[in-house]
């Protein structure tokens, strides 16, 4: 039987903080659009995006990761196989989220979210595994306090990166630009499993990406996520999200004891 890089509580505890990506990703605006979108839909993107993701891992551990450790790629070769997986991962997203009856329902965009995020967890689980590995890298790896932290700060990057560049292609494809979103989108993932698998030979290579991951946050949550959403249904939709944050700061001001004021 073929024993794991690392003792086995690590090997869980690096797949347990990948799939907490999925937990953040889903803390979003995707949580408050139920009525509005079938999530049920989304749950199904959600294990594409699991499967896929596992693929993928395998392809960059393969092609990428062990290649570079043994320093038999440039970063010429580097770039060219990222170009090729990420190309396949684009063309995977166009055909779950251009599928007639998703597009029909104009939930490209929500459900392009959730694949991301699938995709994410899986590929950043793998990263956690090779990042507490010591021999994977002297000097770097290893099973530290501060590599947990880093495996955390992995999870989130490479979980919303992924969802945000998957929703943007999404409400591309509600405006029917199917063959235009495919390179942005093919280039912007090679550029996150770059430098996400750089991160784990020299750490300081993810803040490269942390601000515009951190960034992509927010036209995701506020323009892409909505994108296919009627006028109508948007209007409901910005309501609802301003109803939720009056009912918590009520929630959080509330004196124990007391009657909660209402609107209605």
């Amino acid at each position: 039987m073929a024993e794991p890089p690392i003792e086995f509580w690590v090997l869980q505890l690096a797949f347990a903080i990948g799939l907490l990506g999925i937990y953040a990703g889903w803390r979003g605006n995707i949580a408050k659009m139920t009525g509005f979108y079938d999530l049920s839909g989304a749950v199904r993107t959600l294990l594409f995006g699991l499967v896929s993701g596992g693929l993928a891992a395998w392809m960059i551990d393969l092609m990428l990761l062990a290649n570079i450790r043994d320093s038999s790629l440039n970063i010429i070769s580097v770039s060219v196989v990222a170009l090729f997986i990420a190309l396949a991962e684009s063309s995977l997203a166009l055909l779950i989220l251009g599928r007639s009856r998703t597009v029909g329902l104009r939930a490209c965009a929500p459900y392009g979210w959730t694949f991301g995020l699938g995709f994410g967890a899986i590929r950043s689980a793998h990263l956690n595994v090779r990042l507490f590995d010591q021999n994977v890298w002297e000097g770097t790896t290893g099973f530290t306090p501060l590599n947990i932290f880093l495996a955390c700060l992995l999870a989130l990057t490479t979980c919303v990166g992924h969802a945000s560049i998957a929703s943007w292609q999404g409400s591309r494809l509600v405006e029917g630009e199917r063959i235009r979103s495919l390179l942005p989108s093919t280039f912007s993932r090679a550029a996150l499993i770059i430098i996400t698998v750089l991160t784990v030979f020299y750490p300081l290579t993810i803040a490269l990406v942390v601000p515009i991951v951190a960034w992509s946050w927010f036209p995701a949550q506020e323009s892409w996520l909505p994108s296919g959403l009627t006028p109508a249904a948007k209007q409901a939709y910005r309501r609802t999200l301003r109803q939720s944050d009056l009912h918590k700061s009520r929630a959080e001001s509330r004196i124990r004891g007391e009657t909660v004021k209402s609107d209605e």
